[in-house]
């Protein structure tokens, strides 16, 4: 059962939103994981370039939430709830949905596999990666405001604190190294969205 708290939180959060993409009769969601600095923001903007998708960007979201993010447990519980019930709202809508989030811990990726499976959606579960020298190198420009699109204040220290929370994807997953071209994954991930969409 939902909280009055949650519904609130959701409907700022619904509010917040860009026009949708077109709608479907098949749903899908783009499960996006990973550390701070790994790209996921990049690789998703990339992505919806290929293919029709709603992004719901954590990094965004939680400030729609709280205005200066401490990212405590507590505040990350209350924004995934969120996120969760939101995203099952689009779904159940035919909207296709990218979430945009760390989902660094397999209890709270379950979460979504059970939505997933719950409305009958495709999911595309995405892990991105770098390496640690290429991760400080973006968290210090991040510091220094060096990308305008970057709108995540986790720094290194949250980098490392996450990098020992971080869990084993077990369910069959794309991996993509942002360090390196990501063209040709973003085309195959793009190609099997479309696919499924449109068939």
């Amino acid at each position: 059962m939902t909280s009055s708290h949650t519904l609130t939180d959701v409907e700022r959060l619904r509010r917040s939103l860009p026009p949708y993409p077109e709608l479907f009769a098949k749903a899908l969601l783009v499960l996006v994981s990973g550390l701070p600095g790994t790209g996921k923001s990049h690789f998703a903007r990339v992505l919806s370039k290929g293919a029709p998708l709603l992004i719901l960007e954590t990094d965004v979201l939680r400030k729609i939430l709280v205005a200066d993010p401490t990212y405590s447990p507590e505040e990350s519980a209350r924004l995934f709830r969120a996120c969760h019930s939101l995203a099952e709202e689009l779904l159940r809508a035919g909207v296709p949905v990218l979430l945009d989030a760390t989902n660094l811990v397999e209890r709270n990726r379950e979460r979504l596999y059970h939505i997933a499976e719950m409305v009958g959606a495709k999911l595309i579960i995405v892990q991105v990666e770098a390496p640690p020298e290429v991760v400080l190198k973006r968290l210090e420009g991040r510091e220094r405001r060096v990308n305008p699109e970057d709108t995540s204040t986790a720094n290194w220290q949250v980098y490392k604190k996450m990098k020992h929370a971080q869990q084993h994807i077990t369910r069959n997953h794309f991996t993509v190294d942002t360090s390196k071209p990501i063209e040709a994954a973003v085309a195959k991930i793009a190609r099997e969205i479309n696919r499924w969409l449109r068939s």
